[in-house]
């Protein structure tokens, strides 16, 4: 998962650029990438493995100039873009993932297209999208090919001469937030980047809508499609940062409705302090203990200063080694205590169990009750990079033990109330080493987020999504390239001035 954000400035933007960026750090460890546009455009990337976004590009800052800039902090590939295109030269920045990308870089090379990207994949993501994008007969039409095309999601940042073109995936999957200040206008991936620059929401993007950022405000250039919004349900459960906001349902509040809701169906349980896995899953025990009454306490606490999310690096090494080193466990607070354990989630469980719940037996707890705040998950997402393959979840291997094999119906497994859902949670409860396990439900998870539930994506636990969205589904990628035609047509019955 990545984070973008864009400013047009009344002044030098090259600051508040930089600053709205870091704000999305905990969206993406491989890149981080800014680009300023002034009198011509500047550019800079570079490797986060091992550093934290604002001590690599704080020396940057003072060598860029310009009023309208994009940065990213980027989940996989180098980003922003450059590319001198038929419609001028422009930088783009890109958040999601595209399941087709090798069919659709074939096709292009068909067409005698190259790409020169690194990738960890065999090609470099937003350098597609970009090069699809100059395919359209402009930029607004180049960007609704790519929404056409794709399998899985695209949100996107295109900085051009005209100004900043923002765009949301088809579905809404992933966020995109205008806001307006005193010195211009930003659009952001998470809200939490505008409240101390200085910026107030002016307006959730709809999914497929596309506008344009400049000097004279915030003009819509597509409308939304109207299609069914299906936005990230682990935004709100883990992905996205306490103080950010998404469709206006802040975070922090939606994790402690989580809490309550997993307090309300443990009235069995006696414990001594509830608590939850730093960062994300504190939140979760808040919302626990002030449904429950139970004391609230911190008996593992997170090395911030060095240490970022063990959830989002590629490498299952590197995974292992920040969720062994950041955290780190209070004996005197864990001694002879039952303890209530909140977590966002259980993806792998192997960094629960190796990182957490050893230490806490390790230190002399003598109960610990593991709440996750989300229902197992079941299936890799589609449409960024999180969960990466059906193998890896506990809740597969749970089942692989119980059934002797894979299965490709896990409807009962699904289900909260049948038996074999029971019997897999005993046997992660058991692999895991706890006294209790219990998860959230779908219904609980969905209430406490307060938008329909046709409105989100619930696929890592039910497998249900868009069609259209879904990887490996039915699409004539040749037939599509040639439809963008039909939408040139339609251009100039859209209100393209609509100003916020």
């Amino acid at each position: 998962m990545s984070g973008i954000f864009g400013v047009v400035s009344k002044e030098d933007c090259a600051e508040l650029l930089f600053y709205g960026t870091d704000y999305h750090s905990h969206l993406g460890t491989e890149y981080g990438g800014m680009a300023v546009l002034g009198e011509g455009f500047a550019r800079q990337i570079h490797d986060l493995r091992q550093s934290q976004f604002k001590s690599k590009f704080f020396q940057d800052v003072g060598h860029m100039s310009g009023n309208k800039g994009i940065g990213v902090v980027s989940a996989l590939d180098e980003q922003p873009i450059y590319l001198n295109s038929r419609f001028g030269p422009f930088c783009l920045a890109t958040s999601g993932i595209v399941e087709n990308a090798e069919a659709l870089a074939a096709e292009l090379m068909k067409k005698g297209m190259s790409f020169s990207e690194v990738s960890p994949r065999s090609v470099n993501a937003t350098e597609l999208i970009a090069k699809l994008i100059t395919q359209g007969t402009d930029l607004v039409d180049g960007i609704e090919r790519v929404f056409d095309l794709i399998e899985g999601s695209c949100s996107l940042l295109l900085l051009h001469r005209a100004g900043i073109y923002a765009a949301r995936d088809r579905f809404g999957y992933m966020p995109l937030i205008a806001g307006k200040g005193p010195r211009g206008w930003a659009i952001t991936t998470e809200t939490c980047a505008f409240a101390n620059l200085g910026f107030e929401v002016v307006k959730y993007m709809e999914p497929g809508e596309i506008v344009l950022l400049n000097e004279d405000g915030i003009m819509q250039r597509r409308p939304g499609r109207g299609r069914t919004q299906q936005i990230c349900t682990f935004l709100w459960i883990y992905t996205g940062f306490p103080a950010s906001s998404y469709e206006g349902i802040n975070t922090e509040i939606v994790r402690e409705r989580c809490g309550r809701y997993l307090a309300k169906q443990d009235g069995d349980i006696r414990a001594d302090l509830v608590s939850g896995i730093p960062d994300s899953g504190l939140s979760h025990g808040l919302g626990y203990a002030m449904e429950s009454g139970i004391p609230f306490r911190r008996p593992l606490v997170k090395y911030t200063p060095g240490y970022g999310r063990s959830y989002t690096p590629p490498s299952q090494q590197t995974r292992d080694l920040i969720a062994r080193m950041k955290l780190i466990p209070i004996k005197e607070v864990i001694d002879g205590n039952r303890i209530v354990i909140c977590e966002d989630s259980i993806v792998r469980g192997t960094q629960l169990k190796n990182f957490a719940v050893a230490k806490l037996w390790g230190c002399g707890a003598k109960e610990i009750h593991v709440r996750p705040a989300c229902p197992p998950l079941m299936f890799p997402c589609v449409f960024n990079l999180s969960t990466r393959s059906i193998s890896e979840l506990a809740a597969r291997r749970a089942i692989r033990s119980l059934e002797g094999h894979d299965l490709a119906d896990v409807s009962e497994y699904i289900d909260h109330t049948s038996p074999k859902y029971g019997q897999m949670v005993d046997w992660i409860a058991k692999d895991l080493g706890v006294t209790t396990l219990r998860y959230q439900t779908v219904d609980d998870m969905v209430s406490a987020i307060g938008l329909p539930r046709q409105k989100l994506c619930l696929y890592c636990w039910t497998g249900q999504c868009p069609k259209a969205a879904c990887p490996h589904a039915a699409f004539d990628i040749v037939e599509a390239m040639k439809s963008s035609g039909k939408r040139k047509a339609m251009k100039d019955q859209v209100d393209q001035q609509q100003l916020w």
